[in-house]
């Protein structure tokens, strides 16, 4: 869960083993794989990907503040590489499950999308700001948050470790051990530091942490052996896994579960309007066929609804 720089959220030094070449080879066909995934060697949509653009609802359209309705069209905010929820494809477009569901959202309140690539700190600032309308890159929604912006929840999500296949890692007991996050995720900030933290105050060795400005470098890193775990929001790491060639595989529950929401600024007319919009693609289905092409069906919600109620 991207998370900026928000706050939430036993075991012996771990040695990794030697490897000889056939086991780096195939490490390295892994790596080459999740690199694959976020710079669309193979055409970045996953297989049966279709666009989904529905028709504008009237009832929806008359939500739309009248200053994006003149327009015509409304901008997001997103920083990819965040695959599957955004990333860019070997032509540069940014795809993704959130990029489909904000296009399709744009689509039932009578707009065109425009997506603006903007650092992941910059985003929050520039929805406050109004440069961008709302912003669409795995933003988790929490109190913290929320005391400067609503958000239109669209997905649950919790965080997911991955190992190397063959290599377990219990989150609970990872002292001593390294492991790969992507920068100012909740992984970063509220999953791996507070753990190292009781891991120091426990007696035992903290948690060596490799922070990297992509989940794809970061999953990469535990392909490689760089890292003994590699730790990240749900979608992220089963997408990381699936695209691996089986050199890394999930390990631990899933816990620390929490939405992801589009931010707009508080009190935003905005909010209801993309409430409504996201409420119709739930209704008509074309909501769940979008996160089932993406196989992310796991995490839908069943109403619209804003700032977690």
């Amino acid at each position: 869960m991207n998370f900026a720089s928000d706050s939430l959220d036993s075991s012996t030094m771990k040695i990794l083993r030697p490897r000889g070449l056939a086991p780096l080879a195939s490490l390295l066909a892994g790596a080459l794989a999740l690199a694959g995934c976020v710079t669309n060697e193979e055409g970045g949509h996953p297989e049966g990907w279709e666009p989904v653009i529905p028709d504008p609802v009237a009832d929806v359209q008359a939500l739309v503040p009248q200053e994006i309705a003149d327009k015509g069209s409304i901008t997001i905010g997103t920083n990819p590489p965040f695959a599957p929820a955004e990333f860019k494809d070997s032509a540069g477009e940014i795809i993704g499950f959130e990029i489909d569901l904000a296009r399709a959202a744009a689509a039932v309140m009578g707009l065109e999308l425009n997506i603006q690539d903007q650092d992941f700190s910059m985003i929050l600032p520039a929805v406050q700001a109004g440069s961008v309308d709302f912003g669409a890159s795995g933003f988790t929604d929490n109190e913290e948050r929320r005391k400067q912006y609503d958000f239109v929840d669209f997905l649950n999500a919790g965080i997911q470790w991955a190992s190397q296949t063959g290599a377990p890692v219990d989150p609970d007991d990872a002292c001593g051990l390294t492991v790969s996050v992507q920068r100012l995720t909740v992984s970063d900030t509220d999953d791996i530091t507070p753990r190292s933290d009781a891991c120091v105050e426990a007696g035992k060795q903290p948690i060596k942490k490799l922070a990297y400005d992509s989940s794809d470098a970061a999953a990469t890193a535990l392909v490689l052996g760089k890292a003994d775990a590699f730790s990240a929001d749900s979608p992220v790491t089963a997408w990381a896994v699936e695209r691996s060639d089986g050199a890394i595989e999930l390990t631990g529950e899933i816990f620390d579960a929490a939405p992801y929401g589009w931010p707009v600024a508080k009190g935003s007319d905005l909010g209801p309007a993309l409430q409504a919009a996201l409420q119709h693609l739930i209704d008509s289905g074309d909501y769940q066929r979008i996160l089932t092409m993406w196989g992310v069906e796991a995490g839908a919600v069943d109403t619209a609804v804003m700032n977690g109620q």
